[in-house]
This record gives C-alpha cells, structure tokens and sequence, in this order.
C-alpha cells in the first residue's frame, strides 16, 4: 500500500504544472510550482490486480493528507498520522528524510526526476502522454502518465510492473485553490473508528 500512495502523491503533484513543451519539462515545472502553489486537491480511483479504491487529497506545499478506504495519512510538515484497516491503529512518526523519500510529494517528484528517465510515451486526441522508466532495476517495468492538452492536468496513469500486472490511476476534480481550514493535516480522530489505538513511535 505504501508504493501505491507514493505513486499517487508522486504523480498528483504534476497536476500544479501549467504548461508542457516537453516530458523533462514538465517536470522542472512541477517542482517549481509546487515551492510557491496554494493548496491544491483532487480525488482519484485505483484500479489494481488487488482491487479498487477510491479516495481524496489534499498538499499543500510539503503538507498532504490522503482520505481513503484502504488508508488514511496525515503530515504537517514534521509529523506523520498513519492509519491502516489492516492494523485498526493510527501510527505516530516523525520521518527522516529517507522515509519522506517514500511519503513526501515534493521528495518523491525529486526522486523521479534524477531516478526516472523520462520520455515521451506518444500523442491522443486532445493528450500527451509521458513515460517514465526506471534508471535502476525495479519492480516497475514503466509508467504511463496521459495529461490532457488543453489543461495540462493528468487525467491517468498507468503503472506496469515486470511481472506483466497493471494498476491504473485516475485522477479529477482537481482544485489548485482549494481551501485548506486550519487542522487539515492534523491528525482527526473523527476519520477513524471510535477506540482505535495511537501507537506513538517517535
């Protein structure tokens, strides 16, 4: 599940790029854009191999809280909330930066800029499509990511590991001048059964 997450916050940050002239890019102005984006949020669908799930995010900045069935996280910027139906608890950490390497936007785009090479996977009716390949062995073949051309906002991704298998992730009702109330990347205890455990692991 945490390479799901990362995928989806790594390939949503993408979407405060306004502009594209080509893959490598596109990227340089996702990392731009994100230093000086408002909050900005959207829902998506993952479709696996696993099954489906649906959920919403929310970033702003190095900030993110994703609502989902299969997960739930919160980061403030220092400390992460983490919680997993599978453990029916909420985690408590403090990430280094090797592990926001793994569950930070902003960390997770750096990584795919210098750990990917990045190219031009072809053209639609009305989208551009860019792939990513992994500079070392991986567990994914490559990355599909369509982006559509007259909003430049990704509207799918499609991640195809070495074994053959697929997972597709779509993404919409986007906002990139969302409002984000005081507390939103705070842990709420109200988004989780009432009597879950919190495991502080600080």
């Amino acid at each position: 599940m945490k390479k799901t997450l990362l995928l989806i916050l790594s390939l949503f940050i993408v979407v405060t790029s306004a502009s594209a002239q080509s893959p490598s890019s596109v990227v340089d102005k996702v990392l731009g854009a994100l230093k000086g984006s408002k909050a900005v949020s959207a829902t998506y669908t993952v479709a696996s191999p696993e099954g489906s799930t649906k959920g919403t995010l929310v970033m702003s900045g190095k900030k993110f809280r994703v609502l989902a069935s299969d997960v739930k996280c919160w980061y403030n910027g220092s400390t992460m909330w983490s919680y997993s139906p599978a453990t029916d608890e909420v985690n408590i950490t403090s990430p280094t930066a090797d592990e926001l390497q793994m569950t930070n936007p902003y960390s997770a785009a750096q990584n795919f800029k210098s750990g990917y090479i990045i190219s031009k996977g072809g053209k639609g009716n009305g989208t551009y499509t860019i792939r990513f390949t992994p500079k070392k062995k991986s567990n994914v073949k490559h990355m599909l990511v369509t982006v559509s051309t007259s909003t430049w906002l990704i509207s799918k991704a499609v991640i195809v590991q070495t074994n053959g298998s697929k997972s597709t992730i779509t993404i919409g009702n986007y906002n990139r001048n969302a409002s984000v109330p005081a507390g939103t990347f705070e842990f709420d205890k109200k988004q989780v059964p009432a009597g879950t455990e919190v495991v502080d692991l600080r």
